[in-house]
C-alpha cells in the first residue's frame, strides 16, 4: 500500500479488502463511543479530520452514524494517495454522504488547525519512531480539542488474527502481505505511550479494544 508504483486496480482491490476488515473489527463503534464520551456534541458541528484515511472507511462510517443519531458532526478525510482520495470521494457520492476528502502530504504540508478532533487509524505503524513522534506532535499542535490515534497491537494473537482476517475477507495479495507486515511493525502499548510522551502528549490515555487494537486519546484541556 505504501508503494507509489502500485497500480490503480490493485490499489482499489486492497482498499475494498481493508473496508471489510474495518467493519469486521468494529473500529467505527470504538471511535463513535470515544467521540461521544469525550465531546458534548451540540448545535455547532464537531469538526473531525481523519489523517491517512485511505478509502475513507472511518469518515463515511462516522458520518452515517451521526446522521442516524441526528448529531452535528462535520467529518473529512485526507490522504497522500490521489487514488485513495478519488475512491473515497466516489464512495461518498454513491452513499450520499456529507463526508469530504482531500489530498494532503503530512510530511510536507501542515495539518489544518481548524478541526476540533484529529484522528488516524492503522497508519502510525507505517512510520519509524522519529516520524511517529513528529506526527503525534503535529496532531496535538493542530487539534483544537482532541487527538485520537487507533492502531494495531504487536502481539502473537494479533498476528494470528491478521492472518485469518486478511485471507478470509480479501483476495488482495497486497492486503495479505501488508496485514502481517503491519502487525510486525506495530507498537506495543508501552511503546505507544512512550512515543506519545516523547511527542509531548504525556497525559494521553491508551484504551485497548477488539481485535488486538489500542487507541490513544489526548485532550488539549488536560494540559492547558
Amino acid at each position: 500500500m505504501d508503494d507509489p508504483g502500485l497500480d490503480r486496480k490493485s490499489h482499489i482491490q486492497a482498499l475494498k479488502g481493508l473496508t471489510r476488515v474495518y467493519h469486521a473489527s468494529r473500529t467505527g463503534a470504538a471511535m463513535w463511543y470515544i467521540l461521544h464520551r469525550e465531546h458534548a456534541i451540540g448545535p455547532q458541528p464537531l469538526r473531525v479530520l481523519d489523517i491517512a484515511t485511505g478509502g475513507g472507511d472511518m469518515p463515511l462510517d462516522i458520518a452515517r452514524r451521526a446522521r442516524r443519531a441526528g448529531l452535528s458532526i462535520e467529518i473529512h478525510g485526507c490522504d497522500l494517495s490521489t487514488t485513495a482520495v478519488a475512491y473515497a470521494r466516489l464512495r461518498a457520492r454513491r452513499q450520499g454522504s456529507r463526508a469530504r476528502f482531500f489530498k494532503l502530504d503530512i510530511s510536507k504540508q501542515q495539518i489544518p488547525s481548524d478541526y476540533d478532533v484529529l484522528t488516524s487509524g492503522l497508519f502510525l505503524h507505517h512510520l519509524q519512531d522519529d516520524a511517529a513522534v513528529k506526527l503525534l506532535r503535529q496532531m496535538s499542535e493542530s487539534a483544537r480539542q482532541t487527538v485520537i490515534v487507533d492502531d494495531l497491537r504487536r502481539t502473537r494473537f494479533g498476528y494470528l488474527l491478521a492472518w485469518l482476517a486478511t485471507r478470509g475477507l480479501s483476495r488482495s495479495a497486497v492486503v495479505h502481505e501488508d496485514g502481517l507486515a503491519s502487525v510486525r511493525a506495530a507498537f506495543s502499548s508501552p511503546e505507544f505511550i512512550e512515543l506519545a510522551a516523547n511527542a509531548g502528549l504525556s497525559d494521553s490515555r491508551i484504551i485497548k479494544h477488539w481485535p488486538q487494537r489500542h487507541m490513544l486519546i489526548w485532550r488539549r484541556n488536560q494540559s492547558t
